[in-house]
């Protein structure tokens, strides 16, 4: 309904904050198709039938009601009037054009969409009722035929538009156009009539007042001679002289012998007051095609990187040794030995992961089994032949279970720094549950140092940064910076020997990484941790995905993200024009939430973007899951215990029935499960929870306490693997 106030005396319409994202819907609802559909601070609408986007002046001052109808007459002009230029083959103004197109269309309209007419009528009322044509005072039987078809197809629900006997067949031509080849016939027979009434009353304001009479006007004419001069008599007078401008619209006062259809100037006119043009403009971003040759660290790159800075760690400190005579042994002792210790502790985890999966696989296949009868008697059912008609053998097919893939995505940021090695036990224990079911994997480590710094440690020589863009730069896409890169660090593709010793090497890194202090061989520069491109990762998969599912030939695929917070907002391109410089530059600006949108011309969604950082991870998992409906999304958050609350608070409001309930699964159990991120599910996992033992072990002199102690823990630690475990495989089976 309408929203009026009483100012000075007239009604003036309140402002209404409109959501452009919901009309943005209801064009492409309408539309039947994923328009494109952009708000701008434009005057008028248009719509590009190439590029199928749907600019909209943010008619910022229309009650909904006049919103939806102006929305709706635009998608009619994006589905029903063709591309084509029209002028050469037509020679009429464009206005006549546009009052039998706008007829035509809105007909359609009515037509596809039985609701909308409703919608026509509400918002045509309310403009009939604020004047928007200028009626006010006007007589509209003496406006000229354009003026009042226009009048009559617009609002003449709500004014008394009269017609001549003459001017009616005009009007149901237009009323029964259908093709726009139909309307331009409809317009040149209506510009037709109004240039012809427009030249005859020409004629009549012309033709001299003695003509008018007859011949024989003498006997007039000496009574107006001997009258008083300084009087001009009313005969003289031009006929429109006594009618004023009226208020704008085309009269037999006008002196051109061209017609107008001042009506439709007007509209056009008041609609554009409706749009607000103050403030900064809407920005339309999009996600650009990465190149994956120069996003992906390639796998066996990294190997053959690891594998020559450990040998000649390990020779360095063998020379050393050497040299005081010192017992030689491998810097590697204690950090391998740990990794074949958590090896040989992780089976049991993952046996339970392979039962689980194998449990769910079963029940989904016998709930979608199906029974058929064979043809053949079953001969043990002879003898009921009197009481059952089913006496065939029968035969249960199993459907086939669907092919999976997983796709990791792992943080390789510097706040992972000390969780690192708990959230790789992690990523471990769903490795070898993939090895054991013959799952394909990839796992990408996101970074921005693979591509800088690179070093030849046989060479002791400092090689050139890659700096080669992802993408080509331009305005209107979201910016990557050269330095990201997705380190393809471990894979399904290698053998199961060489797969063990890449995770071994991996291993160090975590441990090398966590004992900064005291590690003996450190790490290679272009794989120590760096900034957190989480978003830019996200952006890779678009490409990465697709590109898995076809390599290894799956149906259905996981991709797990392994991270510890979130990242900035993307930036997005620009062009900047510098007054000493003759031409623009493609730079970059931050996102505005206020005013910058996400596109995505593929799926012809658009997307609002929320001031919290993590919100904006959320958008680019929305989009990901829209454009990639087969994927499940699943998120692994290792935390510090000092971190959950701010965590949790994130996604569930302190004081709310979700908070209590998630808060609490943390306080038992030292996980919980988060249900409304951007994921289809987001672990959270307590760090120290997972550094402990799973196995029930004391000395031989402990106490009753110490072994009540260690039993209780080990069981605590089972609870929280089974749950999340489980879980994880109820979203993967």
């Amino acid at each position: 309904m309408a929203t009026f106030r009483f100012i000075m005396g007239t009604y003036k319409r309140s402002p209404m904050s409109v959501r452009h994202e919901i009309k943005s819907q209801l064009a492409k609802l309408l539309a039947t198709e994923d328009l494109v559909v952009e708000h701008k601070k434009v005057e008028t609408a248009c719509f590009n039938v190439h590029t199928r986007v749907l600019t909209l002046p943010m008619w910022e001052r229309a009650s909904n009601s006049v919103y939806d109808m102006l929305v709706g007459h635009e998608v009619g002009h994006a589905l029903y009037t063709p591309d084509e230029d029209w002028s050469e083959n037509c020679k009429v103004p464009k206005q006549f054009v546009n009052v039998v197109e706008d007829a035509r269309i809105e007909k359609m309209m009515k037509r596809r969409y039985p609701g909308i007419a409703k919608t026509f009528f509400n918002g045509y009322r309310e403009l009939s009722d604020e004047d928007f044509f200028s009626l006010d005072g006007e007589d509209v039987s003496l406006m000229n035929l354009a003026d009042r078809v226009n009048l009559y197809y617009k609002i003449g629900s709500f004014v008394n538009v009269p017609f001549e006997e003459s001017e009616k067949d005009i009007v149901e031509m237009i009323g029964k156009t259908e093709t726009f080849a139909d309307v331009l016939i409809a317009a040149e027979e209506l510009y037709k009539l109004c240039k012809e009434n427009k030249k005859e009353k020409l004629d009549d304001i012309e033709m001299p007042p003695q003509q008018q009479g007859g011949c024989n006007q003498g006997a007039e004419k000496e009574e107006t001679e001997n009258s008083d001069n300084s009087v001009e008599s009313e005969e003289s007078k031009p006929e429109s002289s006594d009618k004023g401008d009226n208020g704008g619209h085309e009269t037999s006062g006008s002196t051109t012998d061209e017609p107008e259809v001042t009506t439709d100037d007007i509209l056009q006119d008041k609609i554009r007051d409706l749009v607000d043009m103050s403030g900064i403009e809407n920005v339309y971003v999009e996600l650009p095609k990465l190149n994956l040759e120069t996003v992906i660290g390639k796998n066996e790159e990294i190997h053959e990187l690891l594998n020559q800075y450990y040998s000649i760690q390990q020779q360095k400190q063998d020379e050393s040794f050497t040299e005081y005579g010192i017992p030689l042994e491998s810097i590697f002792n204690n950090v391998d030995s740990q990794y074949l210790k958590f090896k040989k502790s992780a089976q049991k985890e993952v046996n339970y992961l392979v039962k689980e999966f194998e449990c769910k696989k079963a029940a989904d296949s016998y709930a979608r089994a199906t029974t058929a009868r064979t043809g053949v008697l079953d001969c043990t059912k002879l003898h009921t032949y009197k009481y059952n008609e089913d006496l065939f053998k029968k035969v249960t097919t199993l459907a086939d279970g669907k092919n999976h893939g997983l796709v990791f995505v792992l943080d390789w940021s510097g706040s992972m720094q000390y969780v690192l090695e708990d959230t790789l036990k992690q990523l471990y224990n769903l490795i070898w549950f993939c090895k054991k079911v013959a799952i394909p994997f990839e796992v990408y480590a996101f970074t921005n140092e693979w591509r800088r710094g690179a070093y030849d440690y046989k060479t002791h020589q400092h090689l050139s940064t890659d700096r080669t863009s992802h993408y080509e730069k331009k305005e209107g896409l979201a910016a990557i910076d050269e330095s990201f890169s997705m380190m393809n660090i471990l894979t399904s593709k290698t053998s199961g020997k060489d797969l063990d010793q890449q995770m071994l090497n991996i291993w160090r890194l975590a441990l090398a990484f966590g004992e900064s202090y005291t590690n003996k061989y450190g790490y290679p520069n272009r794989m120590s941790l760096s900034g957190t491109p989480l978003n830019e990762a996200l952006v890779s998969l678009h490409q990465i995905l697709p590109k898995f599912q076809k390599e290894n030939k799956v149906q259905k695929v996981q991709c797990i993200v392994l991270t510890d917070g979130e990242a900035n907002h993307l930036p997005y391109h620009v062009k900047i024009q510098r007054h000493w410089e003759s031409e623009p530059y493609i730079g970059c600006r931050g996102f505005n939430p206020a005013t910058c949108f996400l596109r995505d011309r593929k799926l012809g969604t658009t997307y609002r973007i929320d001031h919290y950082w993590h919100k904006f991870t959320d958008t680019l998992l929305l989009n990901l899951k829209e454009n990639f409906p087969s994927v499940n999304f699943i998120g692994i958050r290792v935390l510090m215990s000092r971190d959950a609350n701010r965590f949790i608070q994130m996604y569930y409001d302190q004081y709310t029935k979700e908070y209590e309930s998630v808060h609490k699964d943390w306080k038992k159990l030292r996980s919980f499960t988060i249900k409304n991120s951007g994921y289809d599910a987001y672990f959270g996992l307590s760090a120290s929870a997972l550094s402990q033992e799973s196995e029930f072990t004391v000395k031989d002199d402990a106490t009753k306490s110490q072994i009540k102690s260690a039993f209780a823990k080990s069981l605590k630690t089972k609870k929280l693997n089974k749950k999340v475990l489980g879980e994880f495989i109820s979203l993967v089976a």
